[in-house]
């Protein structure tokens, strides 16, 4: 009976339960900057993140991540690699080039089949890769990797940089948010090749 009581203490009898046990290797209240033109992806993603006590800075364009990242300077990025205007690798670019953003470790994101082959080729400096769908294991696993690997370090701020902590959403809004991230239905679509 014992080893049966340590089991159900370890994995929890309820889904609840497990997500109340901290994550081991997971660093706690990180900044982390989500940026995506889908304001789905960005509130699911951001309503995982805030659940495991992370601050979370949202981004719909690649212009806005630039200004926020330079400004905020966050620990974790999770960029969306299709958006309209200046893509996910541009801001990759940078993010890499300018000197208060560059050791900021990055996760590209997406669910277009070329944008992720082409991620897979060029790479282009990320961290890591997370695909669309994803749900919040893959999410808390990347998280674990760049901790593991030193990349993702919480960095301490002074008084002056204190980072907003009025919740985005009212209950009822967070409630309704789903807990998993599907791609965008044009992310899906693969356009034509040439036609002879």
């Amino acid at each position: 009976m014992a080893g049966f009581e340590l089991i159900k203490r370890l994995f929890g009898s309820e889904h609840g339960e497990r997500r109340a046990v901290p994550r081991s290797g997971e660093p706690k209240e990180a900044c982390i900057l989500v940026v995506d033109d889908s304001a789905t992806i960005r509130a699911v993603l951001g309503k995982m993140l805030a659940q495991n006590g992370h601050v979370v800075l949202k981004a719909a364009d690649g212009e806005s991540a630039l200004e926020i990242a330079r400004t905020e300077r966050p620990d974790l990025v999770f960029l969306d690699i299709v958006m309209p205007g200046m893509s996910g690798f541009a801001v990759l670019r940078a993010l890499r080039h300018d000197l208060l953003t560059r050791d900021i470790p990055i996760v590209m994101i997406s669910g277009n089949l070329q944008a992720t082959e082409q991620f897979y080729v060029q790479r282009f400096g990320a961290d890591d890769f997370m695909k669309k769908p994803f749900g919040r294991s893959e999410v808390f696993a990347r998280i674990e990797h760049l901790t593991r690997r030193g990349r993702l370090v919480v960095r301490q701020r002074t008084a002056e940089e204190s980072l907003p902590t009025e919740p985005e959403h009212t209950a009822a809004e967070h409630a309704a948010i789903p807990d998993i991230a599907m791609p965008d239905p044009q992310d899906l679509i693969v356009p034509p090749t040439g036609q002879a």
